[in-house]
């Protein structure tokens, strides 16, 4: 009767104990998981705003850059035709009319 009480005590704790880690390996089991997808959705995420800063880039070095390098060239020369002008002493023309008359308004 002793070797039956000793028994039933020790498959007593594990049984406890094997409920206990099939507990444990559940939830490790879902956090393990839940890690796995938060990862690949972060992945896709970063890939995505990748692709888009590399489209936002590419765009603006094509569009935006010729644009500022031309409005550049543009003032130099306007600066340039000023200062010819003011060497021969020909006034400098103005932004709404021609050479030595005022803009219309």
């Amino acid at each position: 009767m002793a070797a039956r009480n000793s028994r039933k005590q020790q498959q007593q704790p594990r049984l406890t104990g094997s409920s206990s880690s099939s507990k444990s390996s559940s939830v490790v089991g879902r956090l393990s998981s839940s890690v796995s997808s938060a990862s690949s959705v972060g992945y896709k995420l970063l890939r995505g705003t990748g692709k888009a800063a590399w489209i936002a880039g590419t765009t603006f070095l094509i569009l935006v850059v010729p644009l500022i390098i031309e409005m550049d060239r543009e003032q130099m020369l306007n600066e340039m035709e000023f200062q010819q002008s003011n060497l021969l002493g020909i006034p400098a023309p103005t932004l709404g009319g021609a050479a030595g008359f005022p803009p219309t308004i």
